[in-house]
């Protein structure tokens, strides 16, 4: 372990320049005097490194200085041929670049490595994008990045969900990130994060003004604020449901967010507190929504969830029932057909 953790402190330093030791520790999960133990133990065995106290002291290597060792383990080696979100690097127009870059890492790969991380980018596929997420609108990041890698801030045009008009925002941007094949820009309106869907985005213009975040504030800080405000809302209403067993699964996966409570029992393991009807069996689940409208999204399942309480939702689902078959007055019933239906996948 302390072999590894040297090898981590050298091409930390390669690569950051002055770090000052409590980072070092903090990113290495140990204390600052085994740090210093570790630096005098690199000073040893040849590495020219050196320690500077005061306010903006740190530990450094000496100018020039550089290493060829990658320091590669082959569980490392293989985690680098196991790439998500292959989509992100080509809307980066990324692509050549990263075929590149796994030829050049499989070069500099110790030899009895290279087997495995081969046969891993072979073996091992990650796709990030949603099954049946339909055509995605051209997004185009140029002018987002421009801004990003430059420390520059940002004018938007910016049109939000529901809504018809656009509308102009300067903003000050920490990052893009890519989520589930949907690309995010977070940033800064005034001093509260922001996200922003960059296929909302109809114009953006780097400005001149260098950037004016917070400091101390990084990317992955800023987005794990705002993807706690999305993932955990506030519920306030209580939403209980019954559920057929055969459509359970699906049903849990789509109201992943909304769910309050499990039920007891899964799909098909012959638990849970669901009672007969007309020999199907059904499971109570109980949700959470933040207003009596969003419970509109239970109609998806047509007649195999049923709402139980409270009576608001039950005549919310009603109503809007009823505004659907408004929409189909006197349609003539479907003629019976034998063909089978197709069996989907």
């Amino acid at each position: 372990m302390k072999s590894d953790r040297l090898l981590s402190i050298l091409l930390l330093l390669q690569t950051r320049g002055r770090v000052p030791a409590h980072e070092l520790a903090a990113r290495l999960e140990v204390s600052v005097r085994t740090i210093y133990r570790d630096i005098e133990a690199l000073s040893a065995s040849g590495v020219p490194v050196y320690a500077e106290r005061g306010r903006h002291g740190g530990i450094e290597l000496l100018a020039g200085f550089r290493t060829d060792v990658t320091g590669l383990t082959a569980d490392e080696s293989r985690a680098l041929f196991i790439l998500a979100a292959q989509g992100a690097h080509a809307a980066l127009g990324l692509d050549a670049a990263l075929g590149s870059a796994l030829r050049k890492v499989m070069a500099a790969l110790p030899a009895p490595h290279r087997p495995a991380a081969e046969v891993t980018s072979r073996r091992i596929l990650v796709d990030a994008t949603r099954w049946k997420g339909g055509p995605q609108p051209a997004v185009d990041l140029d002018t987002l990045q421009d801004a990003v890698f430059a420390d520059r801030r940002l004018r938007l045009r910016y049109r939000h969900s529901g809504q018809r008009q656009a509308r102009t925002y300067t903003v000050d941007p920490y990052g893009l990130v890519s989520k589930a094949g949907v690309w995010y820009l977070v940033a800064d309106r005034g001093t509260a994060p922001r996200l922003f869907r960059v296929d909302r985005v109809q114009s953006a213009t780097v400005l001149g003004d260098g950037v004016r975040r917070r400091p101390g504030v990084e990317l992955a800080d800023v987005w794990e604020v705002l993807r706690r405000q999305v993932e955990e809302r506030p519920g306030g209403l209580d939403v209980t449901v019954r559920v057929r067993r055969n459509r359970l699964d699906m049903f849990l996966r789509l109201n992943a967010s909304q769910l309050a409570e499990l039920p007891h029992g899964g799909a098909g393991d012959g638990g849970g507190d669901g009672d007969g009807d007309g020999g199907e069996e059904w499971v109570t689940v109980r949700l959470s929504y933040g207003v009596v409208r969003e419970a509109r999204q239970l109609l998806q399942f047509a007649d195999t969830v049923e709402v139980l309480e409270p009576p608001e939702v039950r005549a919310e689902l009603a109503a809007a029932a009823a505004s659907v078959m408004g929409l189909y007055p006197s349609l003539p019933e479907p003629q019976a057909t034998d063909r089978p239906s197709p069996t989907k996948p």
